[in-house]
């Protein structure tokens, strides 16, 4: 038979359900604190697919590259000097051409209507010319004559004077004689002084007569050679060895002076244009060590001139060649080119993350825990070169950081790698 149970025997028993109640609640509110207070699984990402560096001290040879072409440095235009009708081409372009190759034929009839024009003009100038010279000869000649009679008859009358003032000492003569014959010898001699003066003044107006015709053949002479020149020049020639690279004008085209012909080139000697990012030329200078790849060999070289403007957001830098140029090297073919700006010596450095810029601060993954795990870490980049880049703080020599683009874990500051 059933014992009835007492009240005592109750109480216990709800004792017991409020203590279990109880714990089971503080233990529900101790679970929910405690999940509460756990932080989030650090994603995993594989190891094969980020780069990783390691922190190094040393010498850092900063660096900026770009790219380029090649490029003659004697490029010359030709242009028309006169206007004309193209009537011929005669090469082609990419054909090794001399100083005097005719590379076009043009045509102008009124130029060559003007070359034949000066050309008479000119010798009808030395006709009247020699003409005038030989007039001249004979002034010159009957005006000598004059003169020589003259001093002849001057010499006589000289002699007649003489003769008769001896006679007139030893009276076999009159006094009015003597008188007589001195007269006429001075009056000769002032005549032949006078025909002398006339000698030279005719020889002077001959010769200024002369120089003032010979100026008018000098000016017929000119005209004659610009009108040969510009006849000649209807021959279009490079006036330098090279290789013509463009011939812009057909036949039949019709040219203006001015107008670009051709454009001949020496392929001997070349140079690198190598184009520069803006935020990086700051730091080029003339005479930089540079080494240009021609992806056919390496050559080393020196900066030689620096664009003043910028285009595109880079700036163009000239190289001349230290060396010769590897077989195979021709105008525009596309180089690298490397530019050495200093060599730092004694520095902190580590190879250039993907978004790292000089002089700013950025976060990066360093590997910890025996290279399992990494944390972000606030990094301050110094001086940049192609690959590599200088720590100013935030890591120390032979750390390990993450390189790669890891935009993707953001909003994490730890990851794990597998």
């Amino acid at each position: 038979m059933d014992i009835p149970r007492g009240e005592e025997v109750a109480r216990n028993r709800r004792i017991r359900r409020i203590i279990t109640g109880v714990i089971i609640v503080v233990g529900v509110v101790a679970t929910t604190f405690a999940l509460s207070r756990l932080k989030p699984a650090a994603p995993t990402v594989d190891r094969a697919v980020v780069m990783i560096d390691t922190v190094k001290r040393g010498e850092l040879l900063r660096q900026h590259r770009g790219l380029g072409t090649l490029v003659p440095e004697d490029i010359r235009w030709i242009p028309a000097t006169t206007q004309g009708r193209v009537e011929r081409r005669l090469v082609q372009p990419g054909t090794h051409v001399k100083a005097d190759t005719v590379l076009l034929e043009l045509s102008n009839p009124e130029l060559e209507q003007n070359l034949q024009d000066a050309e008479l003009q000119l010798k009808a100038a030395e006709a009247d010319q020699a003409n005038l010279r030989k007039q001249l000869e004979t002034e010159l000649l009957n005006q000598r004559a004059q003169a020589a009679t003259v001093q002849a008859n001057y010499h006589e009358a000289k002699l007649q004077a003489e003769t008769d003032a001896q006679l007139s000492k030893e009276g076999l003569t009159s006094e009015l004689n003597y008188k007589k014959s001195k007269l006429r010898a001075e009056e000769l001699a002032t005549r032949n002084e006078i025909e002398l003066q006339r000698v030279a003044v005719t020889a002077d107006a001959a010769r200024a007569r002369l120089a003032a015709q010979q100026a008018q053949v000098d000016q017929r002479h000119a005209l004659y050679e610009l009108r040969k020149k510009q006849v000649e020049a209807l021959k279009v020639r490079p006036g330098m060895d090279g290789v013509l690279q463009v011939l812009p004008v057909e036949v039949g085209e019709q040219v203006a002076p001015g107008t670009r012909l051709a454009r001949v080139a020496d392929p001997t000697r070349l140079k690198a244009e190598i184009r520069i990012a803006e935020t990086q030329a700051k730091d080029v200078l003339i005479g930089q060590k540079a080494i240009i790849d021609t992806r056919n060999g390496v050559v080393e070289g020196h900066v030689s001139r620096i664009d003043p403007a910028v285009q595109a957001g880079t700036v163009t830098v000239d190289v001349a060649f230290d060396a010769a140029l590897p077989a195979g090297a021709r105008p525009d073919m596309n180089v690298d080119g490397t530019i050495e700006i200093e060599r730092l010596q004694n520095v902190l450095y580590v190879g250039r993350p993907v978004q790292g810029q000089p002089n700013s601060t950025v976060g990066l993954f360093k590997l910890i825990e025996g290279g399992g795990e990494a944390i972000r870490v606030q990094v301050k980049l110094g001086r940049s070169s192609v690959n590599t880049i200088e720590i100013l703080e935030g890591l120390v020599e032979g750390d390990q950081v993450i390189l790669s683009d890891m935009s993707a874990q953001d909003n994490v500051d730890r990851i794990r790698l597998n």
